[in-house]
């Protein structure tokens, strides 16, 4: 399997989640870290890279320069994706200029800020025929992967009801006060865009609920609410949600909920079953059936699906979680980047510009980014206007 070769943007000194993806696009051995800008000031940007060895000439001092001198660079030189990691606001500039530029992107969540810029950059992906994967990176358990499985299969029926919460209490105090570097871009509109605890783990919730239960929403009625005085975006949501196709559902996120972590949790009922599952035992996957006892399923189980077993790594009874789910996410987009490479290969169109990757659940794509930004719109909307039922825009993929 040949090595791919990728630049990171953001993620430099001090940044967690920069951290966090190189170590998910590491795990599996199949990509190296050759490049990067790594952070909005040239200086320390240009530190970052010293600090991970990066070669003197791919390191750069603002992500435009990099652009410029990558894209030159001959075919066998060429990164084959970058890693954007950098806060919100600067999403849509950065990956738009990439894709423009022909180059497979792997972007943070939420993908942009606005529904117009997500629309703009689904054509842009569709037009040049490059990979653009989206780090919802729950979906990436062994287990939620099952979950999935197991509703596409009919063992719960027809979903009748959902309910799916992601609770943490890190913002129970008004912490961005204290120049808290992750704490201060999160609750600041110019940069987090028009939504806080929405847009940061309310997305992740919407995506984790599309992913298992395959539904649509069909309309919302939300409750955004800061309790923190003095700060500026939601910090709490409660969001009704109804489905394409009649099954109702119930969405709550909060980063004031004092002594929680990352509570990120599903409950899927159907005519004739139900799942549950939880982020933090991700390895225990609840299914019970109408007429049946409740069984637990675990990790590495020999009776799981093949999505599960292609997700899973460790031999049951050893722990697989956080890193190992982000960097499933990573390998299947490195799936569809060599699918591009091998259509570029053989296409009379250079570049790949004819392929198009297909919709599936070893990544989220851009269609998933899009749709996010789409639902984190409109719980803003239905909110500020009082908690109306808001229909969602769904074109078609």
């Amino acid at each position: 399997m040949d090595q791919l070769i990728y630049a990171m943007i953001g993620g430099g000194q001090g940044a967690f989640i920069g951290a966090v993806h190189r170590m998910a696009a590491a795990l599996d051995q199949q990509a190296t870290l050759v490049a990067g800008a790594l952070s909005s000031t040239p200086e320390k940007s240009l530190a970052s890279a010293r600090a991970l060895a990066l070669p003197p000439d791919r390191s750069y001092p603002t992500w435009q320069a990099m652009l410029e001198a990558e894209a030159a660079r001959p075919a066998d030189q060429r990164l084959d994706f970058v890693s954007i990691v950098t806060p919100n606001d600067t999403h849509y500039p950065i990956a738009r200029a990439f894709v423009d530029a022909g180059f497979n992107v792997i972007l943070d969540k939420p993908m942009v800020h606005t529904s117009k810029q997500a629309a703009d950059l689904v054509a842009a992906v569709e037009r040049h025929g490059v990979v653009l994967a989206v780090t919802y990176n729950y979906t990436g358990y062994p287990l939620v992967r099952e979950a999935a499985r197991l509703v596409r299969t009919g063992a719960l029926g027809t979903i009748r009801k959902v309910f799916v919460e992601y609770h943490q209490g890190w913002l129970a105090t008004r912490l961005e006060a204290s120049g808290q570097k992750q704490a201060d871009w999160r609750t600041d509109p110019a940069r987090s865009g028009i939504a806080g605890a929405v847009g940061d783990i309310g997305s992740h919730a919407e995506n984790l609920v599309a992913t298992i239960t395959g539904l649509t929403i069909e309309s919302l009625c939300a409750d955004a609410t800061t309790f923190v005085e003095g700060r500026r975006l939601d910090d709490d949501a409660s969001v009704l949600l109804r489905f394409t196709g009649g099954a109702r559902g119930v969405l709550t996120c909060s980063q004031v909920c004092v002594g929680q972590e990352n509570n990120l949790s599903i409950r899927v009922y159907g005519t004739e079953g139900a799942l549950a599952w939880r982020q933090e035992e991700p390895n225990r996957l609840e299914f019970t059936t109408r007429d049946g006892p409740r069984q637990v399923l675990t990790r590495g189980s020999a009776s799981l699906g093949p999505e599960a077993a292609a997700a899973t790594r460790l031999p049951a009874g050893h722990p697989e979680a956080f890193i190992e789910a982000f960097a499933n996410i990573y390998r299947g987009a490195f799936e569809a980047i060599r699918a591009r490479k091998a259509a570029a290969a053989t296409s009379t169109e250079r570049g790949g510009r004819v392929f198009q990757p297909d919709s599936n659940l070893t990544y989220p794509n851009v269609h998933d980014g899009a749709r996010g930004v789409r639902f984190i719109e409109g719980v803003i909307a239905s909110s500020s206007a009082g908690g109306v039922w808001t229909p969602l825009d769904n074109p078609s993929q």
